[in-house]
């Protein structure tokens, strides 16, 4: 008598088709062939934020998972801030800081804008905000997870592992004291190092909110300051804000660059850096509306 036929296995990569509902910030004023500044629109909902404990790549400062419940809906932007929308804005009258038109070391109008700080960041959305009239700022730490996850469980938005073909990050192995690490993540293949950004969106993958490059390219500022952990963290998809006087003042940053590993891609993935730090690994993208 023949064996039953193996079940197939779940495919390491899903694909999935919906449409989005966004608006586009006619405030900016961009030249034709640069990517405008599209707010996509996010639902109320629930998820659990962190990462379980059995996540390959898993971090402690990811635990414990605890449920956030997003009662407001919310926009985010569709992409990260390019340069071509931060020149704009900071061509904008000043709020409390000067930002440098220029400050990218990868120079091209749709790459994210990088080398801006936390500090930048918020003067950025002050300045977008008082010229739109819109409540635009930084996402927090727990809206970014949400917005990144998309009502997916996985360790990245489209599955169980991530490629070079779908987001921008290190896809070779690196030596680094002495360890190896891997360039592939779990059953996923190796890939490329492309060894600076790319333009925003140019992987044609979006998740199922509409939102692009949540994996890979920049590091992406939230507002919240860095705790050790999510003990205590707000359940309300608010910003963490409190902070002891005698811990390390730094603030998250999410999403993996292209110059990181896969697994600091992933959607519980975080990290840490000064406010007032900035390098050619870190962007931002802003939201509207929503919790504060």
């Amino acid at each position: 008598m023949a064996a039953p036929p193996k079940a197939k296995p779940e495919p390491l990569i899903q694909y999935r088709e919906r449409t989005a509902q966004f608006f586009t910030e006619d405030k900016l004023e961009l030249s034709t062939g640069q990517t405008p500044l599209d707010m996509v629109y996010l639902p109320p909902g629930s998820f659990l934020m962190g990462s379980p404990e059995d996540e390959l790549g898993r971090y402690k400062d990811e635990g414990l998972q605890h449920s956030v419940t997003i009662a407001q809906p919310f926009f985010m932007a569709k992409h990260p801030i390019t340069q071509a929308q931060w020149r704009v804005v900071a061509a904008m009258p000043q709020v409390e800081r000067e930002l440098k038109p220029e400050p990218s070391n990868f120079k091209g109008e749709n790459r994210p804008v990088e080398q801006v700080s936390w500090l930048d960041t918020v003067e950025f959305c002050r300045r977008l905000a008082k010229a739109t009239g819109r409540p635009y700022r930084l996402p927090s730490e727990a809206e970014w997870e949400y917005a990144c996850r998309a009502g997916t469980t996985t360790p990245f938005h489209f599955g169980d592992s991530i490629t070079t073909d779908l987001a921008n990050y290190r896809g070779t192995d690196r030596e680094y004291e002495g360890d190896i690490y891997s360039g592939a993540y779990g059953d996923g293949p190796h890939g490329e190092y492309r060894e600076e950004t790319t333009d925003v969106g140019s992987f044609k993958v979006a998740n199922t909110f509409g939102l692009y490059d949540m994996h890979g390219n920049v590091f992406e500022w939230c507002q919240d300051w860095w705790h050790e952990g999510y003990e205590g963290a707000p359940a309300d998809g608010s910003a963490w804000l409190a902070h002891d006087d005698d811990a390390e003042e730094n603030r998250v940053l999410r999403g993996g660059s292209w110059d990181d590993d896969p697994e600091y891609c992933r959607s519980a993935g975080r990290v840490r850096l000064a406010p007032d730090r900035a390098n050619d690994l870190v962007g931002f993208r802003v939201v509207c509306g929503g919790a504060r």
